[in-house]
């Protein structure tokens, strides 16, 4: 969540932290400001709403200077206004700080600074940074902010501007993403890799409670004891066209239509004909697998609901026993974990603090981790024993797409290779899923054919209060995603059920109009779904039905039927949420909702 942009060079600072921060508009926010160091001291401008506002403010009111930080907000502390909108700065005006992340012990810290003098405008809790820094500092910048992130709990990445250091900026990160770009005589720090990709593709990955200096010196890395470091450099190797809407109205249009080529890429050199499935440089092997006595699969959110296909696809192959959890519920029920478990923990951004926080928790316990995920160098992929990454390419719409199919795809993946390990499932079987996977781009793009029926679909039905959607099998985790789509960029109350439990409760929501979509693609459940189909159409409900060609039947009980290109019904799920995706876009554009930011969502949740 939010976003951070800090520059150090000969150029303008204004106009470059602006420009970072456009790029990372798909982060989600409600504010945004800018704090510029010059001859002056620190000029900051600030105020709530896009960043457009933002712009007109310094179109009016120029800020100069070569060095700065900005910030994009989403409200966690304080309601959005300009006053809570970062950056904050000391009493004085000498330091000003952006900062993401939540600094838990902050209300502690702010009675403990109002006893020492210092006064607070803010509802944040960020504002208690400055005011600490500027007690401890006797001189030295990166000493002041060491000792005040000593004193702080909770999670952050934070860039830092003194006007009495004018030739300076000081960063770190614990539990929030940040990273360093390297230019020509001037570097960047940023939540993400696309707000300095049109400058430069040199970038140093920070870990946590790494302290970074930018001055005319460069840049200099030290650890939490002041000790400096020599890290590597990760060279960027996507171009900067691929965070652009390359010709699409929205990014998520974009990347829905790209996920044909996410799929095709992240089976690249994984799967091929006749040989061994690879998991790259993951060594599990048969003894491994023997001897693992239960499979944990963690996640949130849209990644959660890929983690319940890959439940239904390491079980039936495999055969090997899988719990899914909700990463924010799964450490404080106590679950069992020894050194005989394997944790699949799923994350498109690699920082989500939740299913971090249970990757740190079973490796103290003994578990083995294994994690999926989209970014390179992010802390999951860091962290975990063993990465498998989805190589789906960047992600800008806040609601995912590309980045579920092809976690969908790695669990498959996985799914094959623990049962060829485990003799599981015979070669002619293993061969025959390889071919049907290697169907799956194709078989996508033809999917993607169905958008002018299910635009026609959204305007007829875009006013609806309520929708609902059902599923058997692996068609009721795919209506869980289906439902959280349409939730989080259309707004229209949106639930998803297992079509055997109507009769236990929720067919008393259906009524004569009620919009249904059944999804109908598990051939071995086909029958016990038409007869749920049935069951709400006698109560009224107006039902879109999505199975796979050939099942021409469930014309005669369904309003209207979209086909999907038959497929092996263990990887219906690929093809299925596209044109729920698609559904869930049309309906949002129909209302006149902003697509790729819906409100109160932020692309990476980096907080509890």
């Amino acid at each position: 969540m939010c976003g951070i942009v800090g520059y150090f060079g000969y150029r303008d600072a204004a106009p470059l932290l602006i420009e970072g921060l456009s790029k990372l508009e798909y982060r989600g926010y409600d504010s945004a400001g800018v704090a510029v160091l010059n001859d002056k001291g620190i000029d900051v401008s600030k105020c709530k709403g896009r960043l457009a506002n933002l712009e007109a403010r310094l179109e009016s009111k120029p800020i100069e200077g070569h060095i700065g930080i900005g910030h994009t907000r989403w409200a966690t502390h304080g309601e959005p206004s300009d006053v809570n909108s970062h950056p904050h700065c000391d009493c004085d005006i000498t330091i000003s700080v952006v900062h993401n992340g939540i600094i838990e012990n902050y209300m502690k810290l702010r009675e403990w600074l109002t006893s020492k003098g210092y006064e607070f405008l803010s509802e944040t809790d960020t504002e208690v940074i400055p005011n600490l820094i500027d007690f401890y500092y006797e001189g030295n910048l990166l000493e002041a902010v060491m000792k005040s992130v000593s004193m702080m709990e909770g999670s952050y990445a934070i860039g830092v501007v003194c006007s009495k250091e004018p030739d300076k900026l000081v960063a770190v990160r614990k539990d929030s993403p940040l990273i360093v770009g390297l230019g020509e005589k001037e570097s960047f720090i940023a939540s993400d890799i696309p707000a300095v990709l049109n400058h430069t593709r040199d970038i140093y990955l920070l870990e946590d409670k790494e302290f970074v200096v930018l001055s005319s010196q460069g840049v200099n890395i030290f650890d939490e004891h002041g000790e400096e470091l020599h890290k590597e450099i990760y060279k960027v190797t996507w171009n900067a066209d691929a965070a652009e809407k390359g010709g699409y109205e929205d990014f998520m249009l974009k990347e829905i239509h790209e996920q044909p080529k996410a799929i095709k890429d992240t089976m690249t050199s994984r799967v091929i004909s006749k040989e061994e499935i690879s998991l790259d440089k993951i060594t599990i092997t048969k003894e491994y697998l023997d001897n693992v006595d239960r499979i944990y699969v963690v996640a949130c959110g849209t990644a959660y609901h890929a983690g319940l296909v890959g439940k239904y696809a390491i079980e039936k192959l495999a055969k090997l026993q899988v719990e899914v959890d909700v990463a924010s519920e799964f450490r404080y029920r106590d679950p069992i974990i020894t050194d005989r478990t394997l944790i699949i923990v799923v994350s498109q951004s690699g920082e989500t603090a939740d299913t971090l926080a249970v990757l740190r928790e079973g490796k103290k316990k003994g578990a083995r981790v294994l994690a999926i995920t989209n970014v390179v160098g992010s802390s999951v992929s860091r962290e975990a024993h063993d990465v498998l990454y989805t190589w789906a390419g960047p992600e800008i719409a806040v609601a995912s797409t590309k980045a579920y199919v092809t976690q969908l795809i790695a669990f498959y993946i996985v799914a094959l290779r623990f049962a060829e390990l485990k003799n599981t499932i015979s070669q002619e079987e293993l061969e025959l899923l390889k071919e049907e996977l290697y169907r799956l781009p194709a078989l996508a793009q033809e999917t993607l054919k169905h958008q002018d029926v299910l635009q026609r679909f959204a305007y007829n039905t875009y006013t609806e209060k309520d929708m609902y959607f059902l599923g058997r099998g692996m068609d009721y985790a795919v209506s869980l995603e289906g439902s959280l789509k349409l939730k989080e960029i259309s707004y229209i109350h949106s639930d998803a059920y297992a079509g055997g439990e109507l009769k236990h409760g929720p067919i008393a929501l259906i009524e004569k109009g009620t919009v249904v979509i059944a999804l109908v693609t598990q051939n071995t459940l086909l029958d016990k779904m038409v007869s749920n189909i049935k069951e709400v159409v006698t109560r009224g409900a107006k039902v879109m039905a999505i199975t796979l060609e050939g099942n021409d039947d469930i014309e005669k009980t369904a309003d209207s039927v979209l086909y999907l290109p038959k497929i092996h019904e263990l990887l219906t799920p690929v093809l299925a949420v596209i044109p729920l995706q698609l559904l869930a876009y049309y309906m949002a554009k129909q209302k006149g909702c902003d697509v790729d930011k819906p409100r109160n969502l932020a692309k990476s949740v980096t907080v509890e």
